[in-house]
C-alpha cells in the first residue's frame, strides 16, 4: 500500500526516489556518517530547496561559520549562498559566543533543550538543520542523557528536521538512532584503492525503502544519488 505521508523534497537528485518521493515531513531524520562523506552537502541541499520553495528554514551550526559554510558550498551550483541569505532562512552560527549565550541562557543546557524547539515552533519553521549532535557536549555534563531530552522536544515540533551526526563505524548505533524518525547514513572508504561513496536508508518510519547501500557522487549540482545501481556495478 502506498504512503499517505506528506513528504519534502530533499532538492538532492535520486534522494527523493530512494525515499519512495523524499522525508517524511515534520518528523525528525539523523543524517550520519563519517567527515567528507557528503552530510553537510546533502544538508545544504535540504535547505536550498525548501528556501527555494519559499519555505520558512533554519541552519544550525556549531562547526562553522555562516562564511565558511558559504565558501565550502561555493564550488556547487544549486544555490545555496542564494538560499541562506533569503529573508525565509535563518542561520544560527553556535561558533558565535553571543549565540551560544542567547540560545542558553547564559550557559544553561535546559535552556539549549528548551530554546531551540520554541525558536522553530515560534519561526513556524518548515525544515530544519542542526549540525550537529556534539553541540550539547559544549554545554552538558551528560551529553547523551541530555540527546534524549533534546530529541524528543525536537520531535514534538511541526518541523522536518535533519539532525546531523558524526560516525565512523556505520555498525555502533547510538542513542539518537533508535530515538529519530528516520536515519540515512553516508558512507566513504577506501576499497581496491580508491574511495567508495555510498548512501544507505536504515530506518524511516511510514516509508518503504531498500536498505543496500547505494553508490553516490559529488557533482556541480551537490551530492548525486544513483538509486537503481548498485555498488558491484558502479565499483566492480
Amino acid at each position: 500500500m502506498p504512503s499517505t505521508l506528506s513528504r519534502d523534497s530533499t532538492g538532492c537528485q535520486g534522494m527523493d526516489e530512494l525515499l519512495s518521493g523524499g522525508l517524511p515531513a515534520d518528523r525528525l531524520h539523523v543524517v550520519s556518517g563519517p567527515p567528507g562523506s557528503g552530510k553537510t552537502t546533502f544538508s545544504a541541499q535540504f535547505i536550498t530547496e525548501g528556501a527555494r520553495r519559499g519555505e520558512e528554514c533554519v541552519y544550525v551550526t556549531m562547526h562553522e561559520t555562516k562564511a565558511e559554510l558559504v565558501q565550502d558550498m561555493s564550488g556547487f551550483q544549486f544555490g545555496f549562498e542564494k538560499a541562506i541569505r533569503s529573508s525565509n532562512t535563518t542561520f544560527l552560527d553556535l561558533t558565535e559566543e553571543s549565540a551560544r549565550q542567547s540560545l542558553t541562557k547564559y550557559g544553561s543546557a535546559g535552556g539549549l533543550r528548551n530554546r531551540l524547539p520554541a525558536m522553530l515552533a515560534g519561526l513556524d519553521a518548515d525544515r530544519a538543520v542542526i549540525d550537529s549532535t556534539m553541540l550539547l557536549d559544549h554545554f552538558v555534563d551528560n551529553p547523551e542523557e541530555a540527546l534524549t531530552d533534546f530529541i524528543t522536544r525536537l520531535k514534538g515540533t511541526e518541523t522536518t528536521i535533519l539532525l546531523v551526526s558524526e560516525m565512523t563505524d556505520p555498525t555502533a548505533y547510538a542513542e539518537e538512532h533508535y530515538l529519530a524518525h528516520g536515519v540515512v547514513f553516508f558512507h566513504n572508504y577506501l576499497d581496491g584503492g580508491g574511495m567508495t561513496r555510498a548512501v544507505q536508508p536504515i530506518k524511516m518510519r511510514g516509508t518503504p525503502i531498500n536498505s543496500d547501500m547505494r553508490p553516490i557522487e559529488f557533482t556541480d549540482r551537490g551530492v548525486q544519488v544513483y538509486p537503481d545501481q548498485d555498488l558491484e556495478s558502479t565499483y566492480g
